[in-house]
């Protein structure tokens, strides 16, 4: 009755707020207007009071909405998870408002969300990439991101004049990755099974 029970009291803040498809905790789909309102509602009223996790999804490059911002948050009392999930309206420009004034942890996790998948996060007191450098155009985890990575140059002037290199895409995508059974530790570490291929050469069948 738990979902039951938070989704009654989220149609309180908005009536459009909805189940959505979950495997293991309670999940709700909210209207990205009310979304603070809502994990304010959760935080305040229903003790979920740590927010374990907040990101992003890029649901393809033909779909609309595209990207969807999502909200994992625990009630340490009691134990007990949801996941609260918005679409941003604007596929090019994707915005979500910051939930930095309800959780301070919610900092880095926009700001990878951001730096990953493009998603701006309005009110953010410091939206800055946080894994790639400032420079970089791209966005990781983005669909349309390409395996291997792009080529270009490297973020540091003095180490690109120092190598002479800068990004190349990855030899091979990877996978499957297999262990060898040893009792050496070095030949137990995860390999890839096929390295031949990439995204210039077809993966070989079979």
């Amino acid at each position: 009755m738990i979902a039951q029970d938070l989704l009654a009291a989220l149609q309180g803040v908005n009536s459009e707020v909805a189940e959505r498809d979950s495997a293991d905790w309670p999940s709700f789909n909210c209207p990205i207007d009310s979304l603070v309102d809502a994990l304010k509602a959760l935080r305040d009223n229903h003790g979920y009071d740590m927010l374990v996790d907040a990101t992003g999804i890029d649901n393809g490059v033909e779909a609309s909405p595209r990207f969807t911002v999502v909200y994992h948050l625990q009630s340490t009392a009691n134990a007990v998870y949801v996941r609260v999930a918005a679409d941003c309206p604007d596929s090019e420009n994707p915005v979500a408002p910051t939930v930095t004034h309800l959780w301070p942890a919610a900092d880095w996790h926009e700001r990878e969300s951001y730096d990953m998948f493009g998603i701006k996060y309005e009110g953010h007191p410091d939206l800055r990439r946080i894994l790639m450098w400032d420079e970089y155009e791209y966005h990781p985890l983005r669909k349309d991101f390409p395996l291997a990575g792009h080529d270009g140059p490297l973020w540091d002037e003095e180490i690109n004049e120092e190598t002479g290199t800068g990004t190349i895409p990855a030899p091979m995508m990877g996978g499957p990755f297999v262990s060898k059974n040893s009792s050496f530790e070095a030949e137990r570490e995860p390999r890839a099974k096929d390295e031949s291929w990439h995204e210039k050469k077809e993966k070989p069948k079979g």
